[in-house]
């Protein structure tokens, strides 16, 4: 097989988390249990009917553009994009062509094209004569809630080479679409796509292109990507023309397959909307630049900085990152600039939150994560600390400092669980566990000095975990001698 180089350009679709549609007041629900539901003449396409921008979901873009170095666009205008499809009720999607909010910028090393918004199609659902759920005999069915729905499209450059630097690029951008509040970005349920632009080439200039359309999850992107690569490198080692089409991706069979002959920009005739104003985005103060850098301070980036700072490991970091829940938790108690508790306990803290809490967090709903519990999850930190109770402790009050809502002072108090590290509270403790345990006791006499640790366990056992387990050594050590 002759080496060819892959290129890859990723498009990615996001919609954007705001309350109202793009160009009318409908409720941004499209996942509601009932079908048009949220719906209105406008979104309908009703005639007679105009278009009102959502100043937000504009806004959501910009900041966008501002996290990746974009440039800004201060002339903007919606274009109508013409095609027709059952899911497009006006037979023409309104997007954006010559002039999109933002052009260029960079994210994980991966330079971008632009990011333009447009309104989100219809969802069509596909029935056959044994569908008994919508009791039909083989149609489609048509579901608007999404029509009309804040989308956001990015682009990238064609400097992509292979399906893990996409994968990371698709990552990092969902990651960056959450943080900011712009997007749910959940891939499942189809709140962010994905489509890569795929070509090979034997030599610099660049093959011919295809298009793997709604890509729905990390992995099917790096197997679709992996496999057209095969597929038209196959195809030229048989000598055989690489068509420029769109292609899907089959689950079930791991493989691409053709859709459609893929279309150029003069195929959908656009042309600015008459109903929409164009836009001076430097005369509007809602995206000022002061409001747009004020919305991008914690950007991924930005966060494992400050967390490298106060000396997170970074799978802790990443794992924060990823759980916006105990993120939020840590901000408050130990990563806020108005945080009293910081340093040792920040990072006792987060080795927490990371394991014990996310072990507990995945039997709950991540949102029985009250804010509320901080007080009290940074005061059960800090007695660990001062070593006033003992991990295993602070364990067993986790669950009741957390979801219960209970001060662990009080508790560790009440249930006589506080750390006893002198040798007066302890010796009884000693003395029972030597007298229970004569054979150990012999072993360690014999010269197995591990077997100490043994009886250090019993005492913990019988203690409940309250004993300081250094001092215990400390003490079986001085009665052994």
């Amino acid at each position: 097989m002759s080496t060819y180089k892959p290129t890859i350009g990723i498009e990615v679709h996001a919609e954007l988390n705001t309350k109202s549609k793009m160009f009318c007041s409908c409720k941004n629900d499209p996942h509601s249990s009932q079908p048009n539901t949220n719906i209105c003449a406008v979104c309908l396409a009703h005639p007679g009917t105009l278009p009102r921008v959502n100043s937000e979901a504009i806004k959501k873009v910009l900041i966008l553009g501002k996290a990746i170095n974009g440039e800004i666009a201060d002339f903007s205008e919606f274009d109508r994009k013409q095609y027709f499809y059952p899911d497009i009720p006006k037979a023409y999607q309104l997007s954006q062509y010559a002039y999109p909010f933002v052009k260029g910028g960079k994210l994980a090393g991966v330079e971008i094209t632009r990011v333009h918004l447009e309104e989100d199609t219809a969802r069509s659902a596909h029935t056959n004569a044994n569908d008994t759920e919508l009791n039909a005999s083989g149609h489609s069915a048509v579901d608007f809630n999404r029509a009309g729905v804040p989308l956001m499209e990015l682009v990238t450059e064609p400097v992509i080479h292979d399906a893990n630097t996409a994968s990371d690029f698709v990552k990092e951008l969902q990651l960056l679409l959450r943080t900011l509040g712009i997007s749910e970005a959940n891939m499942e349920k189809g709140e962010m796509r994905v489509e890569a632009n795929i070509s090979i080439s034997a030599t610099d200039q660049l093959g011919t292109k295809v298009e793997v359309k709604n890509l729905n999850s990390f992995k099917a992107m790096a197997q679709a990507i992996d496999f057209e690569i095969s597929r038209q490198a196959e195809m030229l080692d048989k000598n055989m023309p690489i068509k420029q089409e769109t292609r899907g991706w089959d689950e079930n069979k791991s493989r691409t397959f053709s859709q459609r002959s893929k279309e150029k920009a003069d195929e959908y005739r656009y042309f600015p909307d008459p109903d929409i104003p164009k836009f001076k985005i430097s005369e509007i103060s809602s995206f000022g630049p002061e409001s747009l850098s004020s919305a991008i301070r914690d950007t991924p980036e930005n966060i494992r900085n400050k967390y490298r700072d106060i000396g997170l490991t970074e799978i802790q970091t990443e794992t924060l990152l990823l759980n916006p829940a105990l993120r939020s938790f840590f901000e408050i108690g130990f990563a806020d600039i108005q945080s009293e508790v910081k340093g040792e306990e920040a990072r006792m803290a987060a080795n927490y939150l990371t394991s014990d809490v996310l072990g507990l967090l995945s039997t709950k709903d991540e949102t029985s994560l009250s804010t509320e519990a901080v007080a009290g999850f940074v005061k059960l930190i800090v007695m660990l600390q001062k070593g006033e109770i003992g991990s295993r402790v602070a364990k067993d009050l986790l669950p009741q400092v957390l979801f219960d809502l209970k001060d662990p002072e009080i508790i560790a108090k009440e249930q006589g669980l506080l750390q006893l590290s002198s040798s007066d509270d302890l010796k009884a403790v000693i003395d029972n566990v030597i007298e229970n345990n004569p054979k150990v006791v012999d072993d360690y006499k014999a010269g197995k000095e591990a077997s100490v640790q043994y009886l250090v366990g019993q005492a913990m056992k019988e203690t409940k975990g309250s004993a300081n387990p250094a001092v215990l050594l400390t003490l079986f050590k001085e009665a052994l001698k």
